[in-house]
């Protein structure tokens, strides 16, 4: 292997090796409300005027200027330069970290980034390479686990979300932040998609978010939610009754895909 190569290579797996870093300081920068500290500053601020938004210790300010480079450098924010040099600002990515309906449409994500990167989730890909040595049958016959998830905490994803209520919410939020950014552009993008169509079904649509939008947007088109009963009985009443849409208690995990009732249907 030429010398060129191979140094191209070392670099390319200590990036790789090192790629967790990414993650975890958009985490970091979640936790920390970083995002929310620039919008409240009008859009940009300094790092001496973060730090002082954080209310971070002072000893701290050189570790947050390297935490704000590499989170410029991934373009989660942008840093000026010239006589504009260590000014913050948003980017459309960090924008969508903002607690605040008017930055982005009610479409806040800060849930799902640190969701993604939740202790549940990383313990699970690390035993990654235990799932895959794993046999068909364990010493004591029961089979395998069916993922890592199940090999990490003996259920799998939903049934540990169906068991606690806490985890349940916040899935629910981050789901419905990320439905109303996607039905926002659905609506206004994707109208001749609509036409000529008389229902539609959404299957796993959360607390209808989608549905509701759509056919708020395209009266003509009547929209079904289905989801769990567990799902559909922490939607409030107040809010079941939505011109155009009805939800339906649906168990998807069943392997008959058991179907019930319209639980609600406006007018």
């Amino acid at each position: 292997m030429a010398s060129e190569e191979l140094m191209q290579a070392q670099a390319e797996l200590w990036c790789l090796s090192y790629g967790f870093l990414k993650p975890m300081a958009l985490r970091c920068a979640v936790k920390l409300g970083i995002p929310d500290a620039i919008h409240r500053a009008g859009g940009a601020t300094t790092l001496p005027g973060l730090r002082a938004a954080l209310s971070l210790p002072e000893a701290k300010q050189a570790h947050l200027s390297r935490l704000m480079r590499l989170l410029a450098a991934l373009r989660i924010f942008t840093e000026g330069e010239g006589g504009d040099a260590g000014v913050y600002r948003l980017t459309p990515v960090s924008l969508l970290l903002v607690h605040n309906a008017e930055a982005n449409g009610g479409a806040c994500l800060s849930q799902f980034a640190t969701s993604a990167t939740a202790l549940s989730n990383l313990s699970a890909y690390l035993r990654l390479d235990e799932w895959f040595k794993q046999s068909g049958e364990d010493g004591g016959g029961a089979s395998s686990a069916e993922t890592p998830f199940v090999m990490a905490y003996g259920t799998d994803y939903w049934a540990a979300d169906a068991g606690d209520a806490e985890r349940t919410a916040r899935f629910s939020e981050l789901m419905g932040s990320d439905s109303r950014l996607v039905a926002e552009v659905v609506v206004r993008e994707c109208g001749e998609v609509f036409e000529g169509v008389a229902s539609l079904v959404d299957v796993g649509g959360g607390n209808g978010t989608m549905a509701k939008a759509i056919a708020g947007a395209f009266p003509h088109v009547r929209c079904s939610v289905l989801e769990l009963p567990r799902v559909v009985e922490r939607v409030p009443p107040g809010r079941r009754r939505r011109r155009g849409v009805r939800r339906r208690r649906h168990d998807g995990f069943h392997p008959a895909g058991r179907c019930c009732a319209p639980q609600e249907r406006a007018p």
